[in-house]
């Protein structure tokens, strides 16, 4: 079993696949190397084609995988991460969760936490750093299982309908994931330039 390829981790866990992987991806901070968006995009496929997994049970394990990966980030973040941040001997990672609360700041927690979701490695760090920035607990969990739904079923979702429109179209899944994985590189590219023109000192 291939961890980074989606089709098989479905081929050999199914449904429990996207389940735990949501819950790594999303709560634990090994698991920001995961396949996230193209293994929900592959599921929805597959439900029409392929293996044939089940679309309802598919959509509530990537639902309930993500929801409970991030609040356990959330509660992990919150019990160690303060300290942790502040540590003197880490300098690095102090400055990266004082950006990270300005970040918070800029957006507003609400959005800040459903869009970090469509962000590959900032959907793995939010809800940790969350935690460890104090974010109110209902505020957070309001919005990460709002981002979280949205998120898991729209991809499931999206998979499933081209899969049931398009015959055969299992056979051009590395193309659909490579285009998948491009496209949700996009925010953090438009991000990066955005704070890198930030940063350019004014005339």
């Amino acid at each position: 079993m291939n961890l980074l390829d989606p089709h098989s981790l479905l081929s050999q866990l199914g449904p429990w696949a996207v389940l735990l992987a949501m819950f790594a991806e999303t709560g634990l901070l090994i698991g920001f190397f995961l396949p996230g968006d193209s293994l929900l995009f592959t599921a929805g496929l597959l439900t029409a084609t392929g293996i044939h997994l089940s679309l309802p049970l598919t959509m509530v394990f990537a639902a309930v995988g993500a929801v409970s990966g991030a609040q356990v980030g959330y509660l992990l973040g919150r019990r160690f991460g303060p300290s942790f941040a502040r540590s003197p001997d880490r300098p690095r990672l102090a400055l990266a969760a004082e950006r990270a609360r300005e970040h918070l700041e800029s957006y507003g927690v609400g959005r800040a936490v459903v869009l970090a979701r469509f962000i590959p490695g900032v959907r793995t760090v939010m809800n940790p750093l969350a935690g460890a920035l104090r974010i109110d607990a209902r505020v957070f969990t309001q919005w990460q299982v709002l981002g979280g739904v949205v998120w898991t079923v729209g991809l499931v979702l999206a998979g499933h309908l081209l899969g049931a429109q398009i015959p055969g179209v299992d056979k051009y899944l590395l193309p659909i994931i490579a285009v998948i994985v491009i496209v949700s590189l996009v925010p953090v590219g438009l991000e990066a330039l955005r704070q890198r023109r930030a940063s350019r000192p004014t005339a």
